[in-house]
């Protein structure tokens, strides 16, 4: 194994591949990420900076650093022969807790000192709400009144501004409002609970003006949550290519602590794989233990053990459709699918909403969908809308007061240029507005009896099918975010559980009515209502197989 020559460094990653220290098979990637990086010709780790930095921050805010802490210090004190850094990004994830916001503090401060030595090194703090950007700023404002007498002549600050007056570098806090941030000169960024980020516009933009000081660094702390597909299971899946070695001019250090699965979760000792800080905190062990307790009563309790303490995003499965390992699975290429069979669901609650359709094709247990939505623009709900769906290229916005049911028609007849339409699927009320456009492509409930109108009854018998393919991973969707998108935003409603005669069986609902839309995976229930219709395909359809002698 070779060695950094600092202790920092060298020490705990010992202990983690030793298993004195309880890692997880991220850890032990990054491990040696950190191997291969400062093998190469000429890095230089600072060691005197180091041991400065150590000393600065212990000292004004009254700590003493934890050996994940000095991992990260002595990282950001690594340079290549050019003085370029080795790590410009740091992606900490572990669960809530571990002091990771004071401790980001306490380096952000010590950043701006003179020990650090760039001038002007401003470092600008970014969350999704005030309260949350003001976390480590506080921490610092609080740690200059403390010592007051001392760091009067180094440092001015006020309720919104930290200033060196030595090296010219502020400390600022910031909210996540893309259209004020123009114009920074930030050296250091900060993202604050990235998983609360469901799109990049605020990063995007806090990095427009970023990298013109030396040695400029971004560091992004978070537990994960609940936004599915959004920045930060975006950023895990970079660090995980990263991790592999698949980007090796990266400058990114991924630090992800958690959980590796079920067995970890039910096994105090392997807390630690998520919580590195459990050694040293008394505390949390005890509040993590009693939470452990309560999570076997109380679903919303188990519900954040998984996802903040362990970070392993668990949807409860009281309300969720399925796990979002399953969601994300859907993510692979679609075949070649001219001519094939299929059936089409269709769902929208408003035509001044969101109008989907959905195209269902089996092969076998395999199913593949594909999915298209209009959204209407002039719908003043619409900016309750967060997710990023104008760079979907499945959903295309209209600028009228409603969307005309001739976009929809018009799709489905194209549509059935290249596929095979079996029947169409959708509920009463839908089936009110589109009827007469319907049947001008040949589709009607009388004569050809190629439309189902869907009942909830129907839903519910369909609702363990759909189950089960996501439990074995056999949706194909492709690269269609939308749909990925409105399955998490829905939700499994017990059938007659308020009325007290719970049946057992489900429906679906929303999450949330206004700002979380459910028709593209309602439309592929639709779709699934009927896939009894797509006959197996003939012999001469089937792939070629070797054959086996």
């Amino acid at each position: 194994m070779m060695t950094t020559n600092c202790k920092y460094i060298d020490d705990y990653m010992d202990a983690l591949r030793t298993g004195r220290r309880k890692a997880n098979k991220d850890m032990l990637l990054a491990c040696d990420l950190v191997e291969r990086k400062l093998s190469e010709p000429g890095v230089f780790v600072d060691a005197e900076k180091i041991e400065r930095a150590k000393t600065l921050m212990e000292k004004y805010f009254g700590i003493e650093l934890m050996d994940w802490e000095m991992f990260v210090v002595a990282l950001v004190h690594c340079f290549h022969p050019d003085d370029t850094l080795v790590f410009t990004e740091y992606l900490i994830l572990m669960g809530r807790g571990n002091g990771k916001n004071g401790f980001i503090s306490a380096l952000a401060w010590y950043l701006t000192t003179p020990d650090h030595g760039v001038r002007e090194y401003n470092v600008d703090i970014v969350a999704n709400s005030e309260d949350q950007a003001k976390t480590s700023f506080e921490d610092v404002y609080e740690m200059l009144e403390t010592h007051r007498k001392k760091l009067i002549k180094w440092f001015y600050w006020t309720k919104e501004l930290i200033k060196c007056v030595k090296t010219g570098s502020y400390i600022k806090f910031n909210t996540a409002n893309a259209k004020t941030k123009d114009g920074k000169r930030s050296a250091c960024l900060i993202f604050d609970e990235e998983h609360e980020y469901e799109t990049d516009d605020t990063l995007r933009v806090f990095r427009s003006g970023f990298g013109k000081r030396k040695h400029s660094r971004v560091f992004k702390i978070t537990t994960n949550g609940y936004v599915r597909d959004g920045v930060l299971d975006k950023d895990l899946e970079k660090a995980a290519a990263i991790l592999k070695g698949e980007v090796p001019l990266s400058r990114t250090i991924p630090l992800l602590y958690h959980a590796d699965g079920e067995e970890d979760v039910q096994n105090p000792a392997m807390w630690e794989k998520a919580c590195p800080s459990l050694p040293y905190m008394n505390t949390l062990r005890i509040q993590m233990e009693q939470d452990f307790l309560e999570m076997k009563m109380d679903k919303s309790v188990e519900l954040d053990f998984y996802t903040k303490r362990m970070n392993l995003p668990r949807s409860n499965m009281e309300i969720a459709v399925t796990e979002w390992e399953n969601i994300a699975a859907t993510r692979r290429e679609l075949p070649d699918m001219d001519g094939w069979s299929c059936t089409v669901g269709i769902d929208y609650a408003s035509m001044r909403d969101w109008a989907s359709v959905n195209f269902h094709f089996r092969r076998g247990e395999q199913r593949y969908d594909i999915s298209k939505s209009w959204v209407c623009t002039q719908n003043p709900d619409l900016n309750r809308v967060k997710a990023p769906w104008r760079t979907w290229g499945e959903v295309t916005a209209v600028d009228e007061a409603e969307i005309p049911p001739d976009l929809i028609v018009e799709y489905i007849a194209t549509m059935a240029q290249n596929y095979n339409i079996r029947k169409l699927a959708l509920d009463n009320f839908r089936f009110a507005l589109l009827k007469k456009h319907l049947e001008t492509i040949g589709f009607d409930t009388t004569e050809r009896k190629n439309i189902r109108l869907v009942r909830p009854s129907d839903i519910m018998k369909v609702q363990p099918v759909i189950a089960s393919c996501f439990n074995k991973q056999l949706f194909t969707w492709g690269d269609t975010p939308s749909l990925r998108w409105a399955t998490n935003n829905t939700k499994l409603v017990r059938s007659g559980k308020k009325e007290g005669t719970d049946t057992g069986n489900y429906y679906y609902a929303k999450i949330e009515g206004k700002s979380r839309k459910t028709d593209p995976f309602m439309a592929l229930v639709a779709s699934m209502v009927i896939e009894d219709e797509i006959p197996e395909p003939l012999p001469e359809e089937l792939p070629d197989l070797d054959i086996i002698t």
